[in-house]
């Protein structure tokens, strides 16, 4: 009788963050309920039970490119807020904002809000995870806010919740506009009329 060798699993034919970054592409481009498992294998260049073995399901793998994403987006925003003063701090942002959802690399706009802002009841999870990730943006941008007002950076009585919030539905509604085809240019012009309207205020 002879001895048996343990058997070693087969090595992944496949760079794991590169197809991860593939599928990011197609849940940015199609929404998490528009993005079939056809759709994703074909992208990222495996068959299902690839994807199944190494990210579990079509749900765990947005989660984790979601993930990745949402920490590229934070990153940059938080690179943008660390700026000497709140009105400086507002633009960076918003230019970082629009340079990004009209960027050549990826589709246009921006997966937070592409992804599922609107899903069936049975993927009401998704649209939670980007509900969060849009919070922590706001998050960040209200701590810098806070901080400015600390520092007496703000008016006096200037809400800084309130400011976030204005801030972020502005770079939202550019994601918006720049899914549906707008230009970096059409976006900084909004940005240059907020900027005046913010001038007079802080």
């Amino acid at each position: 009788m002879g001895i048996e060798t343990p058997r070693t699993g087969r090595p992944r034919a496949f760079d794991e963050e590169t197809v991860l970054d593939r599928a990011t592409e197609v849940f940015w481009r199609y929404g998490y309920e528009g993005a079939s498992l056809s759709a994703l294998t074909s992208a990222m260049g495996i068959n299902r039970p690839s994807l199944y073995a190494t990210f579990g399901s079509k749900e765990q793998l947005f989660q984790r490119a979601f993930t990745r994403y949402h920490e590229t987006q934070v990153a940059n925003a938080r690179a943008a807020l660390d700026q000497p003063t709140a009105r400086a701090a507002i633009e960076a942002f918003l230019r970082s904002s629009a340079d990004g959802l009209t960027a050549d690399d990826h589709p246009a706009g921006c997966l937070s809000i592409q992804g599922g802002l609107a899903c069936s009841p049975e993927n009401t999870r998704i649209s939670k995870i980007l509900a969060a990730g849009r919070a922590a943006t706001e998050s960040a941008l209200e701590e810098r806010l806070a901080l400015a007002a600390q520092e007496g950076d703000l008016p006096q009585g200037m809400d800084a919740r309130a400011l976030a919030r204005f801030v972020m539905a502005l770079s939202e509604g550019h994601a918006v506009h720049a899914a549906a085809g707008a230009s970096r240019e059409d976006l900084h012009a909004s940005i240059d009329i907020a900027l005046r309207a913010l001038a007079a205020q802080l």
